[in-house]
């Protein structure tokens, strides 16, 4: 399930998109995806710095994954991203994207926070994969 804006941020928050992944109906992923609030590629990553400083000291440090910049066709891609599994299968990602048009001289910036509890989706999967109990067929 996706809830975004067309324009813009999502009301009363910094978001532009909310995103949940449910299996057997239970949540076991949330994305919160952020973009360009009118401040441009620089006000974009200060929020997504801001945002990993706030991230480290409520959950601790975070450990990098991904540093990478690239050019192809005249546009200069970078990413960084950032995880913390303080309990393994418990699993926070923090990761940045921008995209630079050599050419005109415009950046474009956003950033995703990505929370998953793999040991909720593992558990429902086995559920699933278990047969039905005998009799339990047509209820």
């Amino acid at each position: 399930m996706k809830i975004s804006s067309r324009k813009g941020s999502l009301p009363g928050t910094p978001a532009r998109a909310v995103e949940g992944r449910f299996l057997a109906g239970r949540l076991f992923e949330v994305a919160v995806h952020y973009g360009d609030d009118g401040t441009g590629a620089d006000g974009v990553e200060d929020r997504f710095n801001k945002l990993k400083r706030e991230l480290t000291g409520e959950y601790g440090e975070l450990t990098a994954d991904r540093q990478d910049r690239s050019t192809q066709d005249q546009f200069a891609t970078r990413t960084l991203s950032f995880h913390r599994e303080p309990v393994q299968g418990l699993f926070m990602l923090l990761a940045y994207t921008e995209i630079e048009d050599l050419l005109r001289k415009k950046r474009e910036a956003t950033f995703s926070l990505l929370y998953r509890n793999d040991n909720l989706r593992q558990d429902l999967e086995r559920k699933l994969q278990e047969p039905a109990p005998a009799g339990a067929a047509g209820k």
